[in-house]
């Protein structure tokens, strides 16, 4: 009974991993795409490096994402996973999915650190925050991550220190950091800079606070589950007790997972600010870009008068 039980789990278990990464990969990947859309369109974003941080944590989202529709969608539809036939690929995939963990998450505990500088109050720490900076953390970060990934195309035993440096360590630096940057962004108002400026110190830090405490939620359970797992050393042995252990942590591994698919959605949804930016850029931008060319391309006789309002002020208010 027990064991006919475990495998009815297991198999839901399967299914369910199918259906939810499936959707994961959807909603990430568009999401993904808009941010960056939005963030490299708008020329109130451009050369923020708070922004440069939420590109670079989209495109490494993206690869993410890809590498898990290689994994879990593709051998659930053909039956067959390469990993079981291709060492290469069994080595490959590891290396990729913990350069591209550790990229995403090191970029959050910079955009965190970056809006903590920028709107201190001290003189000093602000002229830490500069484009120069930002982009060699940024590459920094990829040469580490792909460094600490080596063993994984050496040794196909070693796992990494999931817990610490994609779990506890990201988790307690980005907190801190952003509980500093609020502190800083409410006595933001009698510092005399522009408004434009506070709006978007104040915009981003906001932004920033929401995904952090999204990405706490979703990562602390994760992993502890994972601790527990390795403490209790959880086997076969008991069928039905591995099932069980089984599909909670493939309940916690999508929640891990939305990490890479819903920091446009979390920005969307907690900035009214940010809505309008969206709007302002698939309709303004990139719908009458669209709109413009399809004119043209039907009537290539007339010309079309191409005029341009300026810029809205939707962006800035």
């Amino acid at each position: 009974m027990a064991s006919s039980m475990a495998i009815d789990i297991l198999r839901f278990t399967q299914k369910y991993s199918l259906y939810c990464n499936t959707f994961i990969l959807i909603i990430g990947t568009i999401g993904n795409l808009f941010n960056i859309l939005v963030f490299t369109t708008l020329k109130l974003f451009r050369n923020n490096q708070c922004v440069l941080y939420v590109i670079t944590e989209s495109i490494a989202n993206i690869i993410q994402l890809a590498i898990f529709a290689l994994i879990f969608i593709l051998p659930a539809i053909y039956q067959t996973d390469p990993a079981t036939s291709s060492l290469f690929w069994c080595k490959f995939r590891n290396m990729a999915i913990s350069s591209c963990t550790l990229i995403s998450f090191s970029t959050i505990c910079f955009s965190a650190s970056h809006q903590y500088l920028s709107t201190s109050p001290l003189f000093y720490l602000r002229q830490l925050s500069t484009i120069k900076l930002t982009k060699f953390l940024i590459c920094a970060s990829v040469i580490i991550s792909l460094l600490h990934t080596i063993p994984f195309g050496v040794f196909t035993v070693i796992q990494a220190s999931v817990c610490v440096l994609y779990g506890f360590l990201p988790v307690l630096i980005a907190s801190v950091f952003s509980m500093l940057a609020y502190n800083n962004v409410r006595r933001i108002v009698r510092r005399q800079i522009p408004i434009v400026r506070r709006r978007l110190d104040q915009q981003l830090t906001a932004m920033i606070l929401i995904r952090i405490i999204v990405f706490i939620v979703l990562t602390v359970p994760y992993d502890i589950q994972r601790m527990y797992t390795y403490i209790a050393k959880v086997n076969q042995s008991n069928q039905l007790y591995y099932a069980i252990n089984t599909l909670i942590g493939s309940v916690l591994v999508t929640l891990f997972n939305l990490n890479y698919a819903i920091s446009f959605y979390v920005f969307v949804i907690t900035s009214a600010r940010f809505r309008r930016q969206v709007k302002h850029v698939l309709v303004k931008k990139c719908w009458r870009r669209c709109k413009r060319w399809f004119l043209h391309s039907i009537n290539k006789v007339h010309p079309i008068v191409d005029v341009r309002p300026p810029e809205s002020s939707v962006v800035l208010d």
